[in-house]
C-alpha cells in the first residue's frame, strides 16, 4: 500500500493527504498543534507531534514524501531532520512546496520554470537555497512553486466578510494565485508521472490585481466593494507589504503540457463562485 509522509500538515499538504487517503493511501506526518493532531488521527492519519522525538525512523515504510515547511536562517529544517534518511530510503517520489517568490520582480512580465531565479528578499533567497538542496538529493525532489494560495476558509470572500478588507491600489501590480484543490491535482499528477528534479509552477491562468479580486468577492456577497487605498497609505504588515515588491505573471504551461493537468479553477472568478456555492 502506498504511504505518504507529510512533513507539516499545512493547508496545501492536507488537501493532497485527504485526497490520497480517500483513494486508499496510508497517510502519516508531523503536526505542531495538539488539537489538530488529534483531529487528524481521528481521520485515520498517523501523526507525530513536533516537539516529540522526531526521528528518521518515522519514515519506515513510506513510499512518498512531501515537505511543506519553509526554510529559516539555519537552512531547511526538514532536510536537516530527514535528508539522510530519504537518501537511504529512496522513496518513489519526493515533493517540495516552494514559492513563485524565487523569481523575484519582473515588473509585470512573464516567468516560467526556465526563468532565472532572482529573489528580491531574504525569504526568497532562502527558498532558492532550499530548492537547490532538495534537488541535490538522490532521488531529487520535485519542486512545486506555488503562487498565492486560496480556497475554502482562506479566500477573498473571508477577507471581505471580516470587514477589514482594503483594495490596495498599486499601478500595474498583479499577482498569480492557485486554488488549493488545483494544488492537490498537480501533486497527484506528478506522483503518477515522476520526474525527479523537475520544477513546476502552480498558478491559474489569470494573473490579476488584488483589488479586482476583492471587488469581485464583494459583488458575489452582495456588499459594497472595500475602500480603495493607495499602496503608500495602506495599513499592511511588513510581510504583506513585501509581497508588493514583486510584480510578475507566472506561466503554468508546464503542468498542462507535461502532466496533462486541467485546472478546475482557471481563474479567481470560477474559484470564488465555487467556494461560495459550497457554503464557504
Amino acid at each position: 500500500m502506498p504511504r505518504l509522509f507529510c512533513c507539516g500538515f499545512g493547508y496545501s499538504a492536507l488537501g493532497l493527504a485527504r485526497r490520497l487517503h480517500r483513494h486508499g493511501w496510508e497517510i502519516a506526518g508531523t503536526c505542531r498543534d495538539e488539537a489538530k493532531a488529534a483531529s487528524l488521527e481521528a481521520e485515520g492519519f498517523a501523526v507525530t507531534r513536533i516537539g516529540e522525538d522526531v526521528k528518521p525512523a518515522d519514515l519506515a515504510g513510506i513510499t512518498h514524501f512531501l515537505a511543506s515547511a519553509p526554510p529559516d536562517a539555519a537552512g531547511d529544517p526538514v532536510l536537516a531532520a530527514y535528508g539522510a534518511a530519504l537518501a537511504e530510503l529512496r522513496p518513489a517520489w519526493i515533493g517540495y512546496l516552494s514559492t513563485t517568490g524565487v523569481y523575484g520582480d519582473r515588473q509585470g512580465g512573464w516567468v516560467d520554470e526556465t526563468s532565472a531565479l532572482e529573489p528580491t528578499g531574504e525569504r526568497g533567497r532562502r527558498r532558492v537555497a532550499a530548492e537547490r538542496a532538495w534537488t541535490a538529493l538522490e532521488p531529487a525532489a520535485h519542486l512545486f512553486r506555488l503562487a498565492g494560495i486560496y480556497g475554502p476558509g482562506r479566500s477573498a470572500l473571508d477577507t471581505v466578510r471580516s470587514g477589514k478588507a482594503q483594495r490596495v491600489i498599486k499601478l500595474g501590480q498583479v499577482f498569480s494565485r492557485i486554488h488549493v484543490e488545483d494544488i492537490a491535482t498537480v501533486l497527484e499528477a506528478s506522483i503518477a508521472q515522476p520526474s525527479p528534479g523537475t520544477a513546476y509552477n502552480l498558478c491559474d491562468d489569470d494573473p490579476a490585481p488584488p483589488a479586482d479580486v476583492l471587488a469581485y468577492a464583494a459583488t458575489l456577497l452582495g456588499v459594497p466593494p472595500p475602500p480603495a487605498v493607495p499602496f503608500e497609505a495602506a495599513e499592511l504588515s511588513e510581510m504583506a507589504r513585501s509581497f508588493y515588491t514583486d510584480n510578475k505573471r507566472v506561466s503554468n504551461r508546464r503542468i498542462k503540457e507535461r502532466l496533462g493537468v486541467t485546472l478546475a479553477y482557471p481563474d479567481y472568478r470560477t474559484g470564488l463562485k465555487a467556494i461560495l456555492a459550497a457554503g464557504g
